[in-house]
């Protein structure tokens, strides 16, 4: 799996904070205060640590991509419709929504993930998750 950056052997230990060499997180504009504090909390702890949930929330913010979207390929390997705490398949969902620039950085995870979804396409669209986005990032 290539990505934009080099995962040292154990990645899944640290936290985003400490993977990123940041010292704050920096929540997307004008987020809800209490999306802002777990999404803090979560920065802090150890990828190893995340739940579906965890995974799916932070995805939906763009945050820790280059870390969280490999973990999320994990998860999807082995259930396609991983469900948080919205609907299954909500993490999926949120993959499928981020934005293409990431795809265009990290191509040989889109093709990971298109190879997931495409012999279950009807499946993922019976679900009412939009391929939409995902499929037009690589055009």
């Amino acid at each position: 799996m290539q990505l934009d950056i080099k995962l040292e052997n154990n990645w899944k230990f640290k936290s985003l904070l400490n993977l990123e060499k940041r010292t704050t997180f920096t929540p997307q504009e004008n987020p809800p205060a209490r999306l802002v504090k777990r999404c803090e909390e979560l920065c802090q702890i150890p990828l190893i640590e995340y739940t579906i949930e965890d995974l799916r929330l932070m995805i939906s913010q763009e945050f820790g991509l280059s870390y969280l979207i490999p973990l999320a390929v994990e998860k999807l390997q082995t259930d396609l419709f991983a469900e948080g705490d919205l609907y299954p398949g909500d993490l999926l969902a949120s993959v499928l929504k981020i934005d293409p620039s990431f795809w265009h950085k990290n191509q040989e995870l889109w093709v990971e993930i298109n190879e997931l979804i495409k012999t279950r396409k009807v499946e993922v669209i019976a679900e009412g998750i939009s391929t939409e986005i995902f499929e037009s990032s690589l055009k």
